[in-house]
């Protein structure tokens, strides 16, 4: 067996992506963690860098719940009692008590009878939407969907697909009309808040147009929402888009991985849907789960954010979210409006792109630039990133160094 024929062909992929200025490349690698001290938020370490300490502006942490003692302390206990890994898929023999309790506090938290947990939120969507996908099914997709939807969609092989502008109700509303009675069901999908934008969408518009066009649709239109990068980052009590919205989903999907601080995925549904699910998606049923010492994490980590420590930092992210905003725009900067702690520094520019976030490296600063085709043409963007465990000497310092290349 050997790979010398098709390893060519894989090296000039790579030479595209190079080209293109999209290659990833070497990954950096944390080798350790500054405590905050000076007034100055966790500093990070870099393998081969270890001289520097490095603030970071990249990281879906959004209330710093990674490094707070109460996460870190319940996820030893869950391992010295449980051990290491579950052992087995779930209807094996890998359950264990914190899965099942975190199942239905995230239920509770959302308003919703079951939940059902997923290796990663990723895992979740891909595991989730083509269960819900008939061959009679249209799908349809807001254009700046996550990549997790387009690989679902992909894979549920539906009867048709329709994609609509960007938060472009008309349009949804047009793809609705035009195709009632072509189909028994459609699934409108959407990201709560969009990863690249730090923009939430339309839900309550979204559930108007739907409900306007049930009806027409023998087996309904469901709608299924990634709020990933929204559960306890926006809204007074960081349950994210819908709370914003005032709109609940017929199924949401969300991540333990970014605000809560842990690792997996999760969906809430009704529970004939989630009792449904268990018995139907293949990366449920043949995957292994995340720990139970990082279901007792996240329990953790949900007990803080229903806590008035978590209304705090909420409230500190939206503070420093805002004054980054600000600030942004006072030195001159492109930014968007609005309350989600992903800020984009709009730069319309591959080269200008790369040459910020070189800068911003040089002053001890990780932030991710990026480039078309991950954004459209001329959508080209610095994805800023707060964190409650972020300062306001921290942002003081990313704002100095910005208007230094600014100016």
């Amino acid at each position: 067996m050997t790979l010398a024929k098709i390893e060519p062909l894989f090296q000039a992929k790579l030479n595209q992506l190079q080209q293109q200025g999209v290659r990833k490349g070497d990954e950096k690698i944390v080798s350790g963690v500054l405590p905050p001290s000076d007034g100055l938020g966790p500093r990070y370490r870099l393998q081969g860098y270890n001289d520097r300490a490095f603030l970071r502006m990249n990281s879906n942490s959004y209330l710093g719940l990674a490094q707070h003692p109460a996460v870190i302390s319940a996820e030893t206990r869950a391992v010295e009692e449980f051990g290491a890994g579950p052992g087995a898929v779930r209807f094996i023999s890998g359950t264990y008590a914190p899965h099942v309790e975190l199942e239905r506090r995230l239920a509770a938290f959302h308003g919703r009878e079951a939940a059902m947990l997923f290796s990663a939120a990723y895992a979740t969507m891909v595991g989730v939407l083509p269960q819900l996908i008939s061959e009679q099914t249209m799908v349809i997709s807001d254009a700046l969907n996550h990549n997790c939807i387009i690989s679902a969609i992909r894979l549920a092989h539906p009867a048709a697909k329709a994609i609509y502008k960007h938060g472009d109700m008309l349009e949804l509303e047009s793809i609705l009309s035009a195709n009632r009675d072509r189909y028994q069901r459609v699934c409108v999908v959407t990201d709560g808040i969009f990863s690249m934008r730090g923009d939430h969408a339309p839900l309550a518009e979204l559930d108007a147009c739907c409900t306007k066009y049930q009806s027409d649709y023998p087996e309904g239109i469901v709608t299924l929402v990634d709020d990933s990068h929204g559960i306890g980052a926006i809204g007074l009590s960081g349950r994210g888009t819908e709370e914003v919205t005032g709109v609940q989903a017929d199924v949401l999907v969300a991540t333990l991985g970014k605000a809560f601080g842990v690792n997996g995925g999760y969906v809430v549904a009704s529970a004939t849907t989630i009792a449904y699910l268990r018995e139907t998606a293949p990366l449920y049923i043949y995957s292994n789960p995340i720990t139970p010492a990082e279901a007792a994490a996240a329990l953790a980590a949900l007990d803080i954010l229903e806590s008035d420590e978590g209304l705090g930092l909420l409230e500190k992210l939206r503070h420093f979210s805002q004054k980054l905003r600000n600030g942004l725009q006072q030195i001159g900067f492109e930014t968007l409006t609005g309350e989600h702690p992903i800020v984009p520094i709009f730069i319309r520019d591959t080269a200008r792109t790369a040459a910020l976030v070189a800068h911003l490296f040089d002053h001890n600063i990780l932030a991710t630039g990026l480039n078309y085709p991950v954004v459209p043409q001329g959508d080209q963007e610095i994805r800023l990133q707060v964190s409650a465990e972020h300062t306001e000497k921290d942002l003081d310092y990313l704002l100095e160094v910005l208007g230094c290349f600014n100016n």
